[in-house]
């Protein structure tokens, strides 16, 4: 699977980019072995949000889209010859490939059908209340599941020690992340801030050289400015390389670990249902106790129906939080495995 290609369909603010996105798959359950699309940035959303309805709450993990930018896509509209346009429209590329590479390679999302709609079908029904999705709207969706999960009235007394070491592993990396992105994007603004004062050196020198009696001097002075713009050109290179290749990819990083994170919520989410069962059962037997005492048979049938319709949901609710349970370290050994690999990769492509 690869986005081969893009194009910017309309005109003026009404514009919008086309991904072309193009699959060869050896896969029977695909009505050929290669196909094209045409997909909008708004239709990989949409993918995320049908993805993270069904799937999220079984423990998987979603592999979250990239941010949505509205300067960058302003910037393609209206200075299409901008050079930092075609390096935007170029990243954005990369990292909608990389989202889809994470989708398809997951071989329980592979299986559904709105995947294998989203590489098929022509055409797709325009993706609605995206908008949440994008940029810091992700972050809050998965800082709303945490908060849920932080207000429980009943405090999880974990039983397997993994998923404590693994739940405290991912925060630890993610808030280590999050201080070194700080960092970066520090970098790169102090770069910008020195490129825009190189920049106004090199003109002042320059200025200042076409002013000049002395001949040697004068050109000096132009030979100066020269080379200052030069090195105003390469703090501009490294500030867009630290940002692109740097920040970028941490931030990346950072919201799949918050997707992996989102994954155990969902665990104590299934637990806390199953407590909250437990409890209702209790009251229910509490309930039926009490008419027992007070001698109330007409109440007797109601309430030992109650308590097995309730014995029944917290059965269901155990059995829930099992298979919960054994999804998310399914899912969590899969990351890991996955980021082990990726981190010997560069070690073969040297050896080739």
């Amino acid at each position: 699977m690869a986005i081969l290609s893009l194009l910017l369909t309309g005109d003026g603010m009404n514009a919008y980019m086309a991904y072309k996105v193009s699959t060869q798959t050896s896969l029977t359950m695909f009505r050929s072995k290669t196909f094209t699309v045409r997909r909008r940035f708004s239709d990989f959303l949409g993918l995320f949000e049908k993805l993270s309805e069904k799937h999220s709450q079984n423990g998987y993990i979603i592999p979250p889209p990239p941010e949505k930018s509205i300067l960058g896509m302003t910037k393609v509209k209206v200075g299409k010859e901008d050079p930092s346009s075609a390096e935007f429209v170029e990243r954005r590329r990369a990292a909608l490939e990389r989202y889809l590479q994470r989708v398809v390679c997951h071989p329980s999302l592979l299986q559904d059908p709105d995947v294998r709609e989203f590489l098929e079908k022509e055409e797709l029904p325009r993706a609605v209340s995206t908008q949440a999705l994008s940029g810091a709207g992700f972050l809050k969706m998965l800082n709303k599941a945490t908060d849920a999960v932080s207000k429980m009235t009943i405090k999880m007394n974990e039983q397997d020690v993994w998923f404590d070491e693994k739940i405290q592993d991912v925060e630890n990396e993610e808030q280590h992340l999050r201080k070194l992105h700080v960092m970066v994007e520090s970098l790169v603004n102090h770069r910008k801030e020195l490129s825009g004062n190189t920049a106004v050196f090199a003109k002042s020198v320059a200025m200042l050289g076409s002013s000049e009696d002395n001949t040697a001097l004068s050109r000096a002075l132009s030979q100066l400015a020269e080379v200052e713009d030069r090195i105003e050109q390469l703090h501009q290179e490294q500030a867009s390389n630290d940002f692109f290749t740097f920040s970028e990819l941490l931030a990346d990083y950072i919201r799949l670990l918050g997707a992996v994170r989102g994954c155990f919520d969902q665990r104590m989410k299934a637990w806390q249902r199953w407590q909250d069962a437990e409890n209702m059962l209790q009251k229910k037997r509490e309930t039926e106790a009490k008419l027992l005492w007070a001698n109330k048979p007409d109440k007797l049938q109601q309430a030992k129906d109650e308590i097995a319709e309730w014995e029944a949901k917290v059965t269901q609710y155990e059995r829930d939080f099992e298979r919960i349970s054994a999804t998310v370290r399914k899912e969590v050994i899969r990351f890991d495995m996955i980021k082990y690999w990726e981190a010997f990769l560069p070690e073969a492509k040297a050896i080739a």
